[in-house]
């Protein structure tokens, strides 16, 4: 088993000689884990993305009572938001998202006629999203390790050769799972048994709570495990020792070439 194969020291555990320097690490691995994870769940920016159609809906449906110009107005807030973060050309993955939640809603609570049918799809996703944690983490791949993976530069390399990064992905699924979970407990009781604006409210206070809550526990887990294996740096290493390895090759045989030219010279005269 090469070095590149030998599973990450864990955190907690300082080789000889640390102190300042092992800090510094830790400090740098903490960064990287917060900024990879404000790129995959989308910030602040992504957090009003996600709170501000249902938002609009409730607001306008609480204050009139339409179903249509409600439903219309989240769909437009929507796409306004994808249209501004494609002419800044950034990242729309969160935007599209938001603007297909939005229009399924849309689509089947105008189907029904049943405006709390606008948060039906949604809330059935969450649902979806809750059982998907618990059941890769059971299957042993737990999903946000699929979704962090290529972020950290790691991909499944966390699988086989980071037990304790795997280890920490599987706490972190278990708390997404776990907390969706508990926010379907309320939810889906409400969609029967309460009126759309009860309703309505109620998802807009918990779009962010429990979001903060499962970011902060993939937050500590992550910080607290060793740091990811950056198999793309490997790949891009072992490209360049193969390049050094054939440059190598060659310059041994261009010399072995020319020290054997003359003998070969006087060879033929003789």
């Amino acid at each position: 088993m090469t070095s590149l194969d030998k599973p990450t020291q864990d955190a907690g555990q300082s080789p000889p000689g640390g102190g300042r320097e092992d800090d510094g690490q830790a400090h740098d691995s903490r960064a990287v884990t917060e900024a990879a994870l404000f790129e995959a769940f989308g910030g602040i920016r992504g957090m009003v993305e996600t709170v501000l159609p249902g938002l609009i809906f409730v607001t306008i449906f609480t204050i009139n009572k339409d179903l249509h110009l409600s439903a219309i107005a989240a769909l437009a807030v929507s796409v306004v938001m994808l249209v501004v973060r494609l002419l800044r050309k950034d990242t729309v993955k969160h935007a599209f998202s938001g603007v297909f939640g939005v229009a399924f809603g849309v689509l089947f609570a105008m189907f029904t006629g049943n405006a709390k049918d606008f948060y039906l799809p949604g809330m059935l996703y969450t649902l979806g999203l809750a059982l998907a944690y618990i059941v890769t983490t059971l299957a042993g791949v737990p999903l946000i390790g699929l979704m962090l993976g290529p972020v950290f530069k790691e991909n499944l390399s966390w699988r086989t050769r980071n037990p304790g990064r795997k280890k920490a992905y599987a706490k972190a699924s278990w708390a997404w799972g776990l907390i969706l979970l508990a926010k379907c407990a309320i939810l889906f009781p409400l969609y029967w048994w309460a009126d759309t604006t009860q309703l309505g409210w109620v998802l807009v206070i918990l779009k962010i709570p429990p979001f903060l809550l499962a970011v902060w526990l993939t937050w500590v887990f992550l910080a607290k495990a060793p740091p990811p294996i950056d198999v793309f740096a490997e790949m891009e290493a072992a490209e360049k020792a193969e390049e050094a390895e054939k440059a190598a090759k060659a310059e041994r045989e261009g010399a072995a070439a020319e020290n054997g030219e003359p003998a070969a010279g006087r060879h033929r005269r003789g």
